[in-house]
């Protein structure tokens, strides 16, 4: 059986930023237009910044540097992550531009989930995918967390973590997730998905499952999502679309990843299962049976 391992820090840890009372009060109000609307600063270098603000490049310098940022950049990729959290539906159609030929804008939207699923294979780290499985693997119950769209990833997760034989359980609605959370404790492995600001939902049944002692797994969109703030762990997928909806192909390929790796620790009760479930998947009556 391979070892769990502790996972790595985050990069751009939540807390990284200091409260805004380090600041005086003049440069709170000078940079709080910044973090209040970070999608029209977050493209900006420190003199178009600075031009913006009226104030001087290395008055914004030292401001960023009173918030606890290394450096420009750091604050730069803060306000990234922090337009990400507060990003509505909205503006990731925008972000797609106004462009009325259907064909262009599919080309658009086919590179933006190429994208997506590039970034699950390029930055989501095996060890930390491996580390989930064998939590999930010993876990005494699993209980997975997510509603509003998320939902779906949660049906698609419970149903493969079903086949593998596996205590889970799924909450996709507040009522539900109450009352399973307040069962949960410390041999307990608690999994949210819920990306953008977080559906309430959600963070507070990692909240709670937290202070019972489970171990808590959220999958966000940004280090920044108050998931951060009440899991064991975090891992990070994109979910940008230029469409009305989020896109949910790199989820779906993170949830591949992690089935994957129950599946191939768990292997022999998974083909156990199957070799019962074989003779119902080759004539049972669920399947369409032509008349030949």
């Amino acid at each position: 059986m391979p070892t769990r391992k502790e996972p790595k820090a985050s990069k751009f840890h939540p807390g990284s930023m200091l409260p805004m009372n380090q600041l005086s009060e003049k440069r709170q109000q000078i940079i709080r237009p910044v973090l209040e609307n970070p999608r029209e600063f977050v493209l900006l270098n420190v003199r178009d910044m600075a031009s913006r603000l009226a104030i001087a490049p290395a008055t914004v310098v030292r401001i960023v540097q009173g918030l606890g940022f290394e450096s420009y950049k750091s604050f730069r990729h803060y306000l990234h992550d922090l337009s990400v959290t507060s990003s509505t539906i909205l503006d990731s159609m925008q972000a797609g531009g106004n462009t009325p030929q259907t064909p262009k804008f599919l080309k658009g939207s086919r590179k933006q989930i190429q994208e997506n699923l590039e970034y699950v294979v390029d930055h989501v780290d095996l060890h930390q995918i491996l580390n989930v499985a064998i939590r999930i693997h010993e876990a005494k119950r699993i209980l997975l967390l997510g509603g509003d769209m998320a939902s779906a990833l949660i049906e698609y997760m419970e149903y493969h973590l079903t086949i593998a034989g596996l205590p889970v359980m799924a909450a996709v609605n507040p009522g539900r997730a109450t009352h399973l959370v307040r069962s949960i404790g410390e041999d307990d492995v608690v999994i949210g998905i819920s990306f953008r600001r977080g559906l309430r939902m959600t963070i507070e049944g990692i909240q709670k499952a937290r202070e019972n002692g489970a171990y808590c797994i959220g999958v966000t969109d940004s280090v920044l999502s108050p998931l951060a703030r009440f899991s064991n762990e975090l891992v990070i997928v994109p979910i940008n679309s230029f469409s009305f909806a989020a896109s949910y192909v790199a989820p779906i390929a993170l949830i591949e990843l992690i089935t994957a790796a129950v599946g191939n620790l768990r292997r022999k009760q998974v083909v156990d299962r199957l070799k019962e479930a074989d003779h119902e998947q080759k004539h049972g009556y669920r399947w369409y049976q032509a008349e030949s």
